[in-house]
Order: structure tokens, then sequence, then C-alpha cells
């Protein structure tokens, strides 16, 4: 997974000096001596970006995309290597050089806030998907996610890593700020704002969405055939990430295993076996101060 390169430090002093801040923004370390050169990366009018905060839902987003947009076979994508077709543009491998000398159509991925990416997407350039997930849920998912990576090992306790989230101190910055900058640009006519518990709600919706926003023409029965597609894409991505992860839970805490299991099959709702009543009202309270003035919203009752 290339999320693993990133070196997070595991300690709350680490922490505070290992992070590269860019305009009061907290970025990943290798995101140095290139924010620049991002702000000036070619795009064409074919590129496809998928753009999310950390943990929202990218995996499974990608390869739905994949499968909409290239008429894939679902099989056929299991059993690639969907990352190397889907770089992130800011990690150091394959490197900006590299992603910009792919072919067309180019499929790029990005965790960078809204005001950080090319500028040419400001301008209406290419076409940009940007997921967004109950903050509980992805915080839920985002400390596992360093808990379970030998190379992040964070060894603070949830209770710890939640207030960094509420407080903006992790990787990417504020959550808060990420959603708003992209909700406030769901009208232009080259981004498409999806919410990852759609994908189970009304996963046939939101694919109908992603084949108008690409452009890709299809009847009835066409549509009910990809839509059924993706619906098996995501059985498979759900059933093989939960069979991977189930090695050596012997090992982990009895909350740890829970989190574990529940944080890779992507299941709606995890925070609930996660949060103590005192943890989800100081959460409420601060989303409720740092979300107030936007209309954009997320069922936390799934």
């Amino acid at each position: 997974m290339a999320e693993s390169e990133a070196d997070t430090p595991s300690t709350p002093i680490e922490f505070e000096s290992k992070y590269f801040e860019f305009d009061g923004v907290r970025l990943p370390p290798f995101c140095k001596g290139k924010m620049e050169e991002i702000a000036n990366f070619s795009l064409r009018s074919s590129d496809i970006w998928i753009v999310t905060y950390p943990k929202s839902g990218t995996s499974l987003l990608q390869e739905v995309v994949y499968l909409v947009s290239q008429g894939a076979d679902p099989d056929e994508i299991g059993l690639m290597n969907i990352d190397e077709q889907l770089p992130v543009l800011e990690y150091p491998q394959p490197g900006l050089d590299i992603i910009q000398e792919l072919t067309s159509p180019r499929l790029i991925k990005s965790h960078l806030p809204y005001r950080f990416l090319p500028t040419a997407m400001h301008n209406g350039e290419a076409k940009v998907i940007y997921m967004a997930r109950n903050p509980k849920d992805l915080v839920v998912s985002y400390y596992q996610f360093h808990r379970s990576l030998r190379t992040m090992s964070y060894r603070g306790t949830f209770q710890e890593f939640c207030r960094r989230f509420m407080n903006d101190k992790l990787g990417y910055g504020s959550w808060f700020e990420h959603v708003q900058e992209f909700w406030e640009h769901r009208m232009d006519s080259n981004v498409l704002f999806l919410k990852y518990e759609d994908m189970y709600k009304d996963l046939g919706t939101l694919v109908e969405q992603l084949a108008r926003f690409l452009g890709v023409s299809c009847d009835k029965a066409q549509m009910e055939g990809m839509v059924e597609s993706c619906n098996q894409l995501i059985e498979q991505c759900c059933n093989s990430e939960a069979l991977s992860m189930c090695r050596g839970l012997a090992l982990q805490l009895a909350v740890s295993v829970i989190c574990l299991i529940h944080t890779f099959i992507g299941r709606v709702g995890l925070w609930k076996d996660v949060f103590t009543v005192s943890m989800n009202e100081k959460f409420d309270a601060v989303y409720r101060q740092k979300m107030g003035k936007s209309d954009l919203t997320f069922d936390f009752c799934l």
C-alpha cells in the first residue's frame, strides 16, 4: 500500500517535529520541496482525478471509477494492482515526472487540499471526483491505519489520536477545511462531490452520477449491469481486505481486533463500537463549531 511509505512519527514529540507545514497546513514530509511543482503540474482535458482526505474510501472509489471509466470487468480488476494504474500525485513513487508523462487518459489520486492542487484544476481543467466520509468513521479508520503499519507504529491511544484529529494536528491538515473547500466547489463543472456512505446506501444513483460526469453513455440495461458489477467489486474488495487482515489478529488487543476487522471491511457506523459517550459529546461540539456555517451534512445514524 503506497501510504505506508510516509515517514509518520509514533509519539507526540515526533509528531510535532516531523510534519512539514506549508501555508499553515500540516503535510507529510515527502511533500516538502515539491509544492510549487505540484501547483504548476500540467493537466489534460482527459484526466480523471480522485481526491480525498486520507481514509475516506479512496481504494474502493478508485476501483469503481476504473470500472465505470474503462468498462473493466470486476474480476479482472481484482487481479490488477490498481494502485499502479492510479498513482498518488504527491507520493515519492512514481514521482511527478513519471506521472506527467503517463499516456492519456490519466487517472491520478491526491489527498491534498483543494487550494494546493494544480492551478489548472482551479481553472476548470480535468475532471475531479471528490469523496467525503463521515468523520467519526474516518478517524477510527485513520487511527487503526496508523496502528497497523510498521512504518507508522503509532503508540498513542485512540482518545489522543481523536483529539489530534479534532485539533487539525494530523497529516493533510484539517478534515473540516478539506471537505468544506471542495463542498464550496461542488457546482464547478469539473467537480463531482460524492459521499462514501452512498456506495452502501444508494450505489445505483452514485454509479449513474459517475457515468454522467465521466461522459459514459449507456442504456438502462447497461447501467443495471454496471451497477451490479460495481456491487460485485465492492463485495470482493471488502472480503479480500478483511481476509488479508486476519493474519496475526491473535496478537492484537481485543478492542484493536474489533477496530481492525470493521475498518478494513469499510462498515458504515464503525465509530459506534469505539467512541465513548464522553468522546462523542466532545466530537459533536467540535463538529458543530467547525461545520456550523456549512450546509454539508453527514448521516451519523447509518
